[in-house]
């Protein structure tokens, strides 16, 4: 039998690999457009995610600061992170950690607000006021750093203790970052005679201490707390309890007395943060 091809037969085969070829052809210009189309929709999907991350947030300012620390006017203490409120001279100091998205801190405030008023105005007490975030951190958002930032523009002007009050009143439940938004902060403002200005607009839009509230919460969590509120005075913990004692607004009265045994009360009137 010969070993040779017949003539016909080699052409069919040949037309038949050549049919294969084209057909191969097809099948890579196919899966090279797939895999085309496959990266242009990635990269058309992180355009989408990258204008949405570029617009979230609009109305609160930066969310990770990364410019210098900007500190309030006014601030005093290490590093510049404490927000004085009442005489520099009076004879016992309470040292107060808070968050304002924090619940128990509004609970807090509003339980010894007044009590606090009346033994800073009578120079029995200062209090230095330290602020963190760390609401932000557990239930995301970031309404504790945008509220913290626009205390701090309350701060340059000479109005935060009001303006403090003010954010505690009317704290919005702990899952809603209302805080988040400065439309809010600046609307509350309203209620601070002499601080809604276009000052404190532009500092607050702007997220001007936003470094520094962020060094303050940094501070917070290098320092051993164990969460907000802390409330320390003259160094010590009284809150939940000072030693066996509960904290009350008899007992805190008692022991700021019991500290200030025969100490003068404070005359030394802060100096004014700068206009």
């Amino acid at each position: 039998m010969s070993d040779k091809i017949p003539e016909g037969n080699r052409s069919a085969r040949e037309r038949l690999a050549q049919q294969r070829e084209r057909e191969k052809g097809r099948d890579k210009r196919r899966r090279t457009l797939i895999v085309s189309s496959a990266v242009v929709g990635v990269l058309a999907l992180a355009a989408v995610v990258g204008l949405i991350a570029a617009n979230v947030g609009k109305d609160g300012g930066s969310d990770s600061a990364s410019g210098p620390a900007i500190t309030p006017s006014g601030a005093t203490g290490e590093d510049s992170l404490t927000l004085p409120v009442g005489a520099s001279d009076a004879p016992s100091t309470l040292t107060i950690w808070e968050d304002f998205r924090c619940p128990v801190c509004a609970q807090f405030e509003n339980a010894f607000r007044d009590t606090i008023t009346e033994l800073v105005e009578a120079g029995q007490l200062k209090v230095d006021y330290h602020l963190a975030t760390i609401i932000d951190g557990n239930l995301g958002g970031k309404g504790s750093l945008r509220a913290a930032n626009a205390a701090a523009c309350a701060q340059d002007v000479g109005k935060f203790a009001p303006y403090h009050d003010v954010l505690f009143r009317n704290q919005p439940p702990e899952p809603d970052d209302a805080f988040a938004k400065n439309s809010r902060l600046i609307e509350l403002a309203g209620e601070v005679e002499g601080l809604d200005t276009p000052a404190f607009r532009t500092c607050v839009e702007s997220g001007e201490h936003d470094s520094w509230v962020q060094k303050s919460d940094t501070a917070f969590r290098e320092g051993g707390f164990q969460g907000t509120p802390t409330a320390l005075l003259n160094g010590e913990s009284i809150f939940p309890k000072k030693g066996d004692e509960q904290i009350s607004v008899e007992n805190l009265k008692k022991w700021v007395a019991e500290a200030n045994k025969g100490k003068k009360p404070g005359t030394a009137t802060p100096s004014a943060p700068a206009s």
